[in-house]
């Protein structure tokens, strides 16, 4: 089947796509987590960026003080945007990738080492870890998207 466009009504019969469906599940369910782990620390450290967040803390000037940023949340906040930054796309680009007929053992290489590169990228973004740990695993998840969306054109290029 390399190289044949996938049936939509064959999908769920396809290896390609229920390998694709399960990583693409799993960075989303990873990513959904950050804003748990955003709102843990906000909570824990009592720092909030709306008003109305504050109002358990306390009344007017009171409660005023919890109106701050903390460096905690915010690198949790940071790690979150560059997933949306990043997962995202792979989600979208997978599906083509999926959709273009690569083979199952290539297209598990390039679904489990985005997956592994982006959970180790949120730990080195939590814990922090040394650079170049955090842009080594960016970068590998970036140049693997990169190399689908390079087999997504390649297969389906109509110009």
């Amino acid at each position: 089947r390399r190289g044949e466009m996938a049936k939509s009504t064959q999908l769920i019969d396809n290896e390609v796509f229920r390998a694709y469906a399960t990583y693409a599940a799993i960075v989303l369910i990873k990513m959904m987590l950050m804003s748990l782990i955003t709102a843990y620390f906000r909570i824990t450290r009592k720092a909030f960026a709306n008003p109305e967040d504050t109002e358990s803390f306390g009344k007017g000037e009171s409660a005023k003080k919890f109106l701050r940023t903390d460096p905690d949340v915010e690198r949790a906040r940071r790690g979150h945007l560059n997933d949306l930054e990043n997962i995202v796309p792979f989600v979208g680009i997978g599906l083509l990738y999926a959709l273009s007929g690569p083979d199952l053992s290539t297209a598990l290489l390039h679904f489990r080492i985005f997956t592994g590169a982006r959970i180790l990228h949120t730990f080195a973004y939590l814990i922090p870890l040394p650079q170049p740990g955090r842009g080594l695993s960016w970068a590998v998840g970036y140049s693997v998207t990169f190399s689908m969306a390079y087999k997504v054109l390649k297969t389906a290029w109509l110009l």
